[in-house]
């Protein structure tokens, strides 16, 4: 089964995207920081990730600078949600391979999940 992390210290953000991927037919697991995400991207090794850029204990650039570091890591695509814009995350966070500015449409993260999914190889089922 498909395995989507999702990384988010705001509890209703990460508990609607959670509801509607595993209606989707994915696996969902939970994190409330970047420290947390690392030990379940470490154990899990998910086929896609949701971070929050701004959280407490490790935000979602210092995560996504340890998943650069690590090989095994590196290579699973990350989707950084933020309600600043872009322009200003993208100058201390790089790597991500798409950018969803909150407020978002619940169907947009549906959407881009199988866009990810499909492109990186992963099976969906």
């Amino acid at each position: 089964m498909t395995t989507v992390l999702v990384v988010e210290d705001e509890f209703g953000i990460a508990e609607l995207i959670s509801s509607v991927l595993t209606d989707e037919g994915y696996r969902v697991l939970l994190a409330v920081n970047g420290k947390q995400g690392l030990e379940l991207l470490t154990r899990e090794h998910p086929d896609l990730v949701f971070t929050d850029y701004m959280m407490p204990v490790m935000d979602g650039a210092g995560m996504l600078h340890r998943m650069a570091e690590d090989a095994l890591l590196s290579d699973i695509p990350v989707v950084v949600m933020s309600s600043i814009p872009e322009a200003t995350v993208a100058e201390r966070c790089t790597g991500y391979a798409a950018f969803m500015l909150k407020p978002f449409r619940i169907i947009d993260v549906v959407a881009l999940t199988k866009r990810l999914i499909s492109k990186d190889g992963a099976a969906s089922d």
